[in-house]
């Protein structure tokens, strides 16, 4: 392409700040033959200013593009603000299809690449998943991200298997809502939203307002945590190891297929994320719970933690060195308000080395509600009998947190002998793809794995270093 005179019908075809194709027609104008994601900043900027004076193009940081055709005056071309053209010239993409396949991969590129700065194509949408792309969950949930950090998407619709993310600046302290008008997780919005939301870029911790996040949809459903894992299991372990300030209120519950729940979530940001070094398991201290259920009678909850805790006292030999007959058994049995009718128990083992293992079940109108109590139980003794510090469920949600905290120390986690989960691993990988944290993998003499992570000590722009 000739550097000092562009034809406008090259760019026809093309809005900018959707087309790929036109970011690399502007690489190519730019950079030449170098590699744009490669080329610093100021480099990049002086670039730009000397093919704007030696060309017929005119531009600053804040003003679109324009070109001057054969033998007609300027016209302006359909770009975005050079500021965004340059992040979008050092695109990141990530294949959705990888390991897992579905929308963990979704989300966690979503908010690492809002935090970074690091614009990002998403391609091959949970190609894991029958059907493949967006539904009406991951669809919100980006929308969400895209509200707090001001990007700007592509693609973001019902059904798409492709997504372009270009972040813009994170606002702290604001309100923000989100609905999928479905069942759809409000546990997977947090998941991609929370992460935005923890670090503070001011000098100090004092003064700064939390932002409140109220989110809508399934809050006890299948195929997601429930909402009450993430308040007593990953928040509880989140707070003590990574050192979140984060406050969680249920104010209604919901379940599929109507949802209509409401979460409503308190997020006080802070410097940085201290590393969680969790490596010693204990014993177990107390097992607690909940048994839950909405337009159904009172008594079914009960029924339900009866199960739950004559299977932990009725198990195989196999269980009694790991729950002790005088270890403290306390399971809640409620009945709230909700939409529709539905049943869930959520159950957690805390261990005095600092951890944490949960086991869940969700009802149905297919299942009565005592076997509903016995599989959480059997889900947690079978998380027990792995001798981890953590489930297979909180394994994985928190290798975001390994790698966005500090580097004075690698974080280093206990986990079970059967190894890492698909999803773990999916979300090692995509930590990779968009940091510089350095994830080791390893296997104790006793068969147990170890994940540990260097860190890449995130602060938010503004923040001490």
């Amino acid at each position: 392409m000739d550097g000092s005179r562009v034809a406008c019908g090259n760019f026809k075809y093309a809005r900018m700040q959707q087309s790929l194709h036109m970011i690399f027609t502007l690489g190519s104008l730019y950079f030449g033959s170098q590699d744009p994601s490669k080329v610093r900043p100021r480099t990049i900027e002086n670039k730009v200013r000397s093919r704007a004076e030696t060309s017929s193009y005119s531009t600053s940081p804040h003003e679109n593009l324009s070109c001057r055709c054969h033998d007609h005056e300027p016209r302006r071309v359909l770009t975005p603000s050079l500021t965004v053209a340059l992040r979008m010239a050092q695109m990141l993409f990530i294949d959705g299809s990888v390991l897992e396949g579905g929308g963990q991969i979704l989300r966690n590129a979503t908010s690492l690449s809002a935090l970074l700065s690091k614009p990002i194509t998403i391609k091959n949408v949970r190609a894991g998943r029958r059907p493949p792309g967006l539904k009406n969950q991951h669809r919100t949930g980006i929308e969400l991200a895209a509200r707090i950090c001001g990007a700007q998407t592509s693609g973001v619709k019902n059904g798409s298997t492709e997504v372009v993310f270009t972040p813009g600046n994170i606002n702290l302290g604001g309100e923000y809502y989100a609905d999928p008008q479905t069942a759809g997780a409000a546990t997977l919005l947090l998941q991609v939203s929370l992460p935005l939301l923890l670090f503070s870029n001011s000098g100090s911790q004092s003064g700064v307002a939390p932002s409140v996040l109220k989110l809508k949809g399934g809050t006890n459903a299948d195929h997601a945590p429930q909402i009450d894992y993430i308040q007593h299991v990953f928040l509880p372990f989140a707070k003590r190891h990574f050192g979140l300030s984060v406050e969680l209120d249920i104010r209604r519950r919901g379940y599929f297929p109507k949802g209509g729940g409401e979460v409503h979530v308190s997020v006080t940001p802070t410097q940085h994320l201290t590393p969680a070094s969790v490596m010693e398991r204990g014993n177990v201290t107390a097992i607690r719970g909940i048994a839950h259920v909405a337009g159904l009678p009172a008594h079914l909850a009960n029924k339900m933690r009866d199960a739950a805790v004559a299977r932990f006292r009725q198990h195989p030999n196999s269980s009694s060195s790991l729950i002790p007959e005088s270890t403290l058994i306390e399971i809640e049995s409620t009945r709230e308000n909700s939409p529709g009718a539905g049943s869930g128990i959520v159950l957690w083992a805390e261990l005095s080395g600092g951890g944490i293992i949960g086991g869940s079940a969700v009802g149905s109108k297919q299942k009565d509600v005592a076997v509903v109590g016995e599989e959480a139980a059997d889900e947690l003794i079978r998380g027990l009998e792995d001798g981890g510090v953590v489930d297979e469920y909180l394994q994985d949600q928190i290798i975001i947190l390994m790698a966005l905290a500090s580097s004075e120390r690698a974080s280093e986690i206990l986990c079970g002998k059967s190894g890492l989960s698909l999803h773990t691993q999916t979300a090692i990988w995509v930590a990779e793809q968009l940091t510089d944290a350095k994830f080791q993998v390893s296997v104790t003499d006793s068969g147990h794995t170890v994940v540990r992570c260097t860190g890449i000590g995130y602060t938010a722009p503004g923040g001490e270093e």
